[in-house]
């Protein structure tokens, strides 16, 4: 039967199969595309790998991104904008840290100062932290720029949409991608990209649900009341502008600041009577951590730090202690460094001192043990204080803060990778990669299999999910593909004539 007439099924063989032959796609009627590299995932991490190769040589037909996004820029904005980072405010991140700029020059406290046409910017970036609080850009700021540069590099050109199901190894090297497209865009519901080299960069899996909120929702169907910040929950806001109420908030990072200062500037702007409730699981009253090396400010019940690793993770000691420390103790640092934090910034510190003598946020460390309903309607929930005193808090909505969840049997395509592919964990639950972040166990003939963003955390770089980590990670990933022949170097003089070209808005050549 011609391969046409087959249904392009994805067959028991293939399902089972950790290693695929050219003869089974065709056997299955799945089409095969031939091109030398894919990433997977079409988010940042993409974008930056994607970028790096095309300073150093390759042109856009010689590689493909895989995604369900139209932009590289698409998850990450509406993360922030959900989680109240809308585009006019700041975010979490160096100046220098540009994924549009692997030289952060000019940094984006220049590039802001002249378009704003602001010095005091660049007199913030000389003051900071002592005088004034860490430079950090615009979230519009980083969309314009990634946008711009994903016109320079033809990034529209290399995109395939649709959702990939797995990556296997191909006998003779290289790999197989395979691909869903969208419904009505191709004739087969599955086609295979055959290449020499894949990379990963899928970030996070999915929402992380507190288990009992998780419960709650499940048992009484109520997505309404009990929300993550990480989900479109606008409609709490607009409740609490029509009537007093009280909103429990859970969490101690950088959504949970972001999500109090949005209730604290709709009741200062729009003299509204919201009560909020926060409960810390950690109540962290000071200074805290092991060592001189290994402190950071506290209070209040925040971790107070000003990016998500220390600078030093980026290329100072930190950096050098991962690299020289062995699976275990890696994820002792990562746990030890990586925790739960936030910056401490002046108007929010204000805010909530505010709050506290207003007697209208009430900050608390609590153990929440389940959470049911009301007869009101409202929710209770019922919890165990720090001093072990029993307790319950009823409000009108709870707002988990707590994160993204990042374990990886929740992703399709890392799932089987680890059950096929040949990847495995490393000490910190995420894959195992090398140094020059090939994932270890996954290499197939010529070919390799690289990763970078969350899905590599707690190998040898520590701040791999960050703007400055994936451009760590894709630099290191493309001096291997210039040992292995697929690009140029990038050294001093290619470097310096791209940044001109760069500068002045012409294509990498």
């Amino acid at each position: 039967m011609p391969a046409a007439q087959h249904h392009d099924a994805l067959t028991p063989r293939l399902i089972g199969a950790p290693v695929w032959h050219d003869r089974m796609l065709h056997e299955a009627g799945i089409p095969v595309h031939d091109v030398p590299l894919v990433s997977v995932g079409g988010g940042l991490g993409s974008f930056t790998l994607l970028d790096v190769l095309r300073i150093c040589g390759v042109p856009a037909s010689a590689m493909r991104v895989l995604s369900n996004s139209d932009t590289p820029w698409q998850t990450w904005e509406y993360l922030t904008r959900v989680s109240q980072l809308p585009p006019g405010e700041r975010i979490r991140s160096d100046a220098g840290a540009r994924p549009d700029n692997i030289w952060g020059f000019p940094s984006y406290a220049v590039h802001e100062a002249w378009r704003d046409r602001s010095p005091k910017l660049l007199w913030q970036v000389l003051v900071e932290p002592v005088f004034a609080d860490f430079f950090s850009p615009r979230a519009s700021t980083v969309f314009a720029t990634v946008k711009r540069e994903a016109d320079r590099i033809a990034y529209g050109d290399m995109l395939i949409k649709g959702q990939v199901r797995m990556v296997r190894r191909r006998d003779g090297g290289g790999y197989f991608t395979l691909l869903t497209p969208p419904p009505g865009t191709s004739p087969a519901k599955r086609v295979a990209i055959r290449s020499q080299y894949v990379h990963l960069a899928v970030g996070y899996p999915g929402l992380k649900f507190l288990e009992d909120l998780q419960c709650f929702r499940e048992t009484y169907n109520d997505y309404h009341r009990v929300v993550n910040a990480y989900e479109p929950h606008e409609h709490v806001y607009e409740f609490l502008k029509t009537r007093p109420g009280t909103v429990v908030v859970r969490g101690a990072g950088i959504v949970a600041s972001r999500v109090l200062q949005r209730l604290m500037d709709d009741r200062a702007r729009y003299g509204l009577q919201t009560r909020i409730v926060h409960l810390f699981r950690t109540y962290v009253t000071g200074p805290h951590g092991r060592g001189p090396l290994m402190r950071r400010k506290g209070g209040d019940g925040w971790a107070y730090q000003a990016f998500t690793f220390p600078k030093s993770a980026f290329g100072g000691q930190l950096k050098a202690q991962f690299d020289r420390a062995d699976g275990l103790r890696r994820a002792e640092l990562y746990k030890t460094v990586g925790g739960t934090t936030t910056p401490k910034l002046r108007r929010w510190q204000e805010q909530m001192r505010q709050g506290r003598e207003g007697n209208w946020y009430h900050p608390l460390q609590a153990v929440v043990h389940k959470v049911e309903p009301a007869p009101d309607g409202r929710l209770v929930s019922f919890v165990s204080h720090g001093d072990g005193s029993p307790g319950h808090h009823v409000s009108d909505f709870i707002i988990d803060c707590t994160g993204l969840e990042a374990d990886m049997p929740e992703h399709r395509v890392l799932a089987d990778l680890l059950e096929h592919g040949g990847a495995r964990r490393n000490g910190a639950g995420r894959l195992t990669v090398e140094k020059s972040f090939e994932v270890s166990g996954t290499a197939s003939g010529n070919g390799a299999l690289y990763a970078s963003g969350a899905a590599t955390a707690g190998n040898h770089f520590p701040a791999v999910d960050s703007f400055l980590g994936m451009q760590t990670a894709a630099l290191d990933i493309a001096a291997d593909l210039a040992r292995r022949g697929f690009c140029a170097e990038l050294g001093p003089a290619r470097s310096i004539s791209q940044w001109f070209r760069w500068a002045t808005g012409r294509p990498p050549a």
